[in-house]
């Protein structure tokens, strides 16, 4: 395989490869079912801590 034809398949497959990844990703953080997993994550920052490390 020459450098032309691999670089036309990782242009092409590639960009077809990433294009079903981020719609993969946005389908996850859009399902209904992560609603509260996600919610529950956004108010982690605001909860008051004991002031212990954790590890």
């Amino acid at each position: 395989m020459t450098y032309e034809g691999l670089r036309e398949f990782a242009g092409t497959w590639g960009l077809v490869f990433l294009v079903i990844l981020f719609l993969g990703a946005v389908a996850y953080a859009l399902w209904p079912s992560n609603k509260d997993k996600f919610e529950h994550a956004s108010r982690l920052p605001l909860e008051e801590d004991d002031g212990e490390l954790r590890s």
